[in-house]
């Protein structure tokens, strides 16, 4: 018996190592595959890091354009200069002087976000304020011909438009994905609405603004002459919602376009819509987990089993005590919009789901402090490198340090019971998404309860979910290798506490 089972043994031996071999060099093609097509985007523009102030801004010109128009490039909440660069690259290939920065409080941007975020003559105001800063740098800038266009997204978008109101420079607006109060029948002159077609509410918002200026427009119309006395337009990015329409092509193409219209000018260059290849890069980052978890030690404890009463019990009672008891605690104690509230949230949910499982008896096993702090590493700084040059800024100012250490204080226990719950990375897709789907029902119970405070709350939560999938994999490779769901917590939360100190805005109430 025992010659007949060897041969088994070492062909199911070869076939994992086969697999794993496959899984390494798919991996490692997608990246490349990836980073190649997101540098060749920039080939033929000159790319230069600048400083208005406080404030810092990423200049894109064409290598040997003429002197033209310039566009100041806005990103919405939580986001920076990075998540708009399929703009600034598509602008720059097409002769515009691009200029993205990062608002305050945001990416890398020092000085936090201050006044009141409910009134116009407070946040909103000091960003107005930011924003004519920017644009007095950008008008001065060598190739600028003294023509000016705003663009922006999201939060961004009602900034623009009332700046574009107020400053008789700017020439055009972009607004994407827009919500804004400020809007007339003829301000701001040369207004262009994008929306996506995923986006049902923002549409409708756009195409009232659109009737504002003629009652009888739809979708898709061009009301007066942008290259005249002034236009609007309204269109729909079709396929996509909040995020992706800032990688549309459909929607990179209207913004040149209108800006084309209104400036005169005929422009050509690619259209840059850098998803597809963020796409392959992060698809490639996710493969590569695999092998690389298979370097590791491998534990031999037997995998961890939660009964379904158990979990029932240690997901279903967090998600509703939690909102409830934080209802009567003031969790303002970090200088940032709702990471506070969040780092909260994330230790109570984490701490009571701990206890009742075990309380249970479910026990967590030994820590594989290795697979831990490799998972953390490849997490940060490998996809974080990633993320930071194509994606979003994700490498810390010093300022944002000390929030980082303060959100892993309620980050690592959630991860850890997120990880127990998911036996280490061995339970059934159907818990997994039992699971996350608790916690976020969690997160929209708070926010119901306090929906002024905690609105950002939901701008947040497409965040929260790409982690659950992305890291969620990753750490679920490290979880069944060295048979350690405290491993896979610890490297998950200060995954997730690194993620989100460096995208929730620094703030500063005054």
């Amino acid at each position: 018996m025992a010659r007949g089972i060897a041969p088994k043994r070492r062909n199911g031996i070869g076939m994992r190592g086969a697999a794993l071999l496959i899984a390494a060099l798919a991996g490692l093609a997608l990246c490349l595959a990836g980073i190649w097509q997101l540098e060749a985007a920039r080939a033929g523009l000159t790319i230069t890091r600048l400083q208005a102030g406080t404030t810092p801004l990423t200049v894109y010109r064409r290598d040997g354009a003429a002197a033209s128009p310039v566009v100041v490039i806005a990103h919405g909440f939580a986001g920076s200069r990075q998540f708009m660069e399929a703009y600034a690259l598509t602008l720059a290939h097409a002769g515009y002087v691009a200029v993205a920065f990062d608002f305050e409080g945001h990416g890398r941007n020092p000085t936090p976000m201050s006044g009141d975020v409910t009134r116009v003559d407070g946040t909103t105001s000091k960003l107005m304020s930011e924003i004519g800063r920017v644009t007095d740098v950008a008008l001065s800038l060598p190739g600028a011909d003294g023509r000016v266009a705003l663009l922006g997204h999201s939060m961004a978008s009602d900034i623009i438009v009332r700046q574009a109101s107020a400053d008789p420079r700017i020439g055009a607006t972009v607004a994407i994905s827009m919500f804004s109060e400020a809007v007339t029948a003829s301000a701001p002159r040369n207004l262009l609405i994008i929306t996506g077609e995923w986006e049902a509410s923002l549409r409708q918002d756009g195409l009232r603004n659109l009737k504002l200026a003629d009652p009888a427009a739809q979708e898709g119309d061009t009301v007066g002459d942008p290259a005249g006395a002034g236009g609007r337009r309204a269109v729909v990015a079709p396929g996509v919602e909040h995020v992706s329409v800032l990688y549309s092509s459909a929607a990179l193409h209207e913004a040149r376009g209108w800006l084309d219209r209104v400036f005169g000018r005929t422009s050509s260059g690619p259209v840059t819509a850098t998803g597809g290849s963020i796409a392959l890069l992060l698809t490639g980052l996710v493969l590569l987990a695999w092998p690389l978890a298979a370097l590791l030690p491998k534990g031999d404890a037997a995998p961890l089993v939660v009964p379904l009463r158990s979990l029932a019990i240690a997901t279903l009672v967090p998600a509703v005590v939690t909102p409830i008891a934080l209802r009567f605690v003031d969790t303002r104690f970090l200088p940032v919009l709702v990471a506070d509230y969040l780092a909260a949230h994330l230790l109570v949910y984490g701490a009571l789901s701990l206890a009742l499982l075990r309380l249970q008896g479910v026990r967590f096993g030994p820590i594989a402090w290795l697979g831990a702090l490799t998972l953390a590493a490849y997490g940060i700084v490998g996809f974080g490198t990633a993320l930071d040059r194509y994606v979003a800024s994700f490498m810390p100012i010093a300022a944002r340090l000390p929030i980082i250490a303060a959100i892993a204080v309620g980050a690592v226990p959630y991860m850890l019971a997120d990880s127990i719950a998911n036996q280490g990375g061995h339970a059934a897709l159907w818990r997994t998404l039992w699971i996350r789907a608790a916690f976020l029902a969690s997160l929209g119970g708070a926010v119901a309860l306090d929906v002024r405070r905690l609105f950002f709350l939901l701008i947040i939560i497409p965040v929260i979910v790409l982690f659950f999938i992305v890291f969620g994999v990753i750490g679920g490779c490290v979880g069944r290798r060295t048979g350690s769901p405290l491993a896979e917590g610890i490297g998950l939360g200060l995954i997730l506490a690194w993620a989100l100190g460096v995208t929730f805005p620094m703030f500063v109430a005054g």
